[in-house]
């Protein structure tokens, strides 16, 4: 199969061919219709992740078709259309019992653990407990984002943030994961306040439904201005970037009893933020963390997706081929365009 492959933490990657996956023995190999290109990719690549052993293929956000299945599989067959949680479970241990799959003891995430789905197929562990099916109608690059950024929001929002209909939320940083969380509170009736740099991001945010956007690059005072336009601090606040100003902006920025959500990856190599825990104190926040969703909770998901509530499409703004991923991952830091980009691993010189 063809795929993306980094022999160097940091090097260009290239697109070569390398062997096909077999399925383990409760897993599957599914055929990779489309893959998001996702910061926490960037991250991998860059060496922020203990995980990872060279050569790597990258990639985590996906949606495909089971191509195999391993003895022990019970209830997926070929053809069956699907995605996962970037985030696959063992099933058995502690937190899984619990239904808490996202910080599974002994969790496996395609792109990081193990080769991922910058390529034509990639190998799923633990099918019957890690795959979900998608809807007929639902296009392959939509469906992807849904495995990562989309899902991560939502359980963010809803799950993590608790959000109530008529709060305050703060979104600071507004790429996929930032543009979702937004997507998901205005549908739930909240009033946003989108923080990024990139006009076209916040001009994004505001096309979602964000009441007030803050240019970080034009202001020292981020915290400040939130609370101004939350007209007293957010109720909710969430950090979908992952910095050291991201983070302690969010915090900052809340009002009395608020809830900070961190979603944005802060690997050390970032930085290491110190937190404000005279305010967390003085004001009873929360300072909470998400890591993904559960497999199980997808079909609330899928539901507002078919219903129309959400719309995971408009944040798809650029389809790209396997050629054009190296590129894609490195320039992941730089001022890429708003939205999310989308592989599809076997399309030919088609992009959009």
């Amino acid at each position: 199969m063809r795929a993306v492959l980094f022999e160097r933490f940091g090097e260009r990657p290239e697109v070569v061919e390398v062997a096909d996956p077999t399925a383990p023995p409760a897993g599957a190999v599914l055929r990779v219709e489309a893959t998001g290109v996702c910061r926490s990719d960037w991250h991998g690549w860059l060496g922020h992740d203990p995980d990872i052993a060279l050569p790597h293929v990258p990639g985590h956000e996906l949606a495909g078709v089971v191509e195999s299945v391993g003895a022990q599989v019970r209830d997926w067959r070929a053809g069956d259309r699907v995605t996962v949680p970037f985030v696959c479970a063992c099933g058995t241990c502690g937190p899984c019992s619990e239904g808490q799959q996202q910080v599974c003891d002994h969790q496996t995430q395609p792109g990081f653990t193990h080769w991922g789905s910058f390529a034509e197929l990639v190998a799923i562990d633990h099918a019957d407990v890690n795959l979900v099916r998608l809807p007929d109608g639902l296009d392959p690059a939509v469906a992807a984002s849904l495995g990562c950024r989309f899902a991560t929001a939502y359980r963010a929002v809803l799950g993590q943030g608790r959000l109530v209909a008529g709060e305050w939320v703060a979104v600071h940083g507004c790429g996929g994961v930032g543009l979702s969380a937004i997507m998901v509170a205005v549908a739930h009736g909240a009033r946003v306040v989108a923080v990024d740099v990139q006009p076209g991001a916040l001009a994004m945010a505001r096309e979602l439904g964000a009441e007030a956007t803050v240019d970080a690059s034009a202001t020292d005072h981020v915290a400040a201005a939130v609370r101004e336009a939350s007209l007293g601090g957010a109720h909710l606040s969430i950090d979908a970037l992952g910095s050291v100003g991201t983070c302690v902006g969010s915090i900052n920025s809340l009002r009395k009893r608020g809830r900070h959500v961190q979603v944005g990856l802060l690997p050390p190599q970032v930085g290491i933020p110190t937190i404000p825990m005279y305010r967390v104190i003085s004001n009873e926040l929360q300072v909470l963390g998400s890591h993904g969703m559960a497999a199980h909770d997808y079909p609330a998901l899928l539901a507002e997706v078919d219903e129309g509530r959400l719309r995971p499409d408009l944040l798809v703004t650029r389809r790209i081929t396997l050629d054009e991923a190296p590129g894609a991952l490195v320039e992941m830091d730089g001022q890429v365009g708003p939205g999310v980009t989308v592989v599809l691993p076997y399309a030919r010189g088609e992009t959009g």
